[in-house]
């Protein structure tokens, strides 16, 4: 019964996952190993009921308190965009996910990194993330609750920081925090426009390539980290 929940039936079918992953790739997605994750991790289980029939839809999803479980194809896009031009035979070593939400982005993650260590700031979302990764059996992740503004100074640096909300200016703590040729992938703007970044450290430089126009919720402040 359980391996069914993860498999899925219905609209939550391996078809219908097959048919989110044919529209990935006609947007653009090619990393291989990037669509087979998306392919493999039961988005279904991350959302409510209700909603489990639209899971393999290319579209963001309410998870409660005015959050989203992010569109697949900007996964894939972040996810892709943050290992890219790495072999693929080695994990990176340690990435920084702000707004870890239902622990969706963290799934797909997780096999990409030896370690990832995640700051959401809603405590019932945070609880929901760590059940869903307990059941999938991910371990590979350390959760704590945070707004992320300050990152995890602790645990610098990271090769890669992944932003799942927005703020209208680049944080420089997160600058701060990227490990030499680490990447910020981040959208930035307010709510009527925002850019999603790339961001590269290059010794005391930044460099900086757009992805695209998107539309997340904003980087809330208010908590110590």
């Amino acid at each position: 019964m359980i391996e069914q929940s993860f498999s899925g039936i219905g609209m939550t079918s391996s078809r219908t996952r097959e048919r989110l992953i044919q529209r990935l790739k006609s947007q653009g997605i090619a990393n291989t190993e990037v669509l087979e994750r998306i392919r493999s991790v039961p988005r279904h289980i991350f959302v409510d009921e209700a909603l489990a029939s639209r899971a393999y839809e290319d579209t963001a999803l309410p998870i409660g308190f005015g959050q989203t479980i992010s569109q697949p194809y900007i996964v894939a896009l972040m996810t892709a965009a943050l290992i890219e031009d790495h072999p693929s035979e080695k994990r990176l070593d340690r990435v920084l996910e702000i707004g870890c939400g239902c622990g969706y982005q963290t799934a797909v993650l997780s096999p990409f990194f030896c370690h990832i260590y995640s700051l959401e700031r809603i405590p019932i979302l945070l609880s929901r993330a760590r059940e869903h990764l307990r059941q999938l059996k991910i371990t590979n992740t350390t959760l704590r609750a945070a707004d992320g503004w300050g990152g995890w100074k602790s645990e610098a640096p990271f090769q890669g920081i992944i932003v799942a909300a927005a703020p209208e200016d680049v944080p420089e703590k997160l600058l701060a925090q990227l490990a030499e040729g680490g990447r910020l992938i981040i959208p930035v703007g307010n709510r009527s426009w925002q850019n999603l970044l790339c961001i590269t450290r290059e010794g005391q430089d930044f460099r900086q390539e757009i992805l695209g126009k998107v539309k997340f919720v904003p980087l809330l402040g208010g908590m110590e980290n």
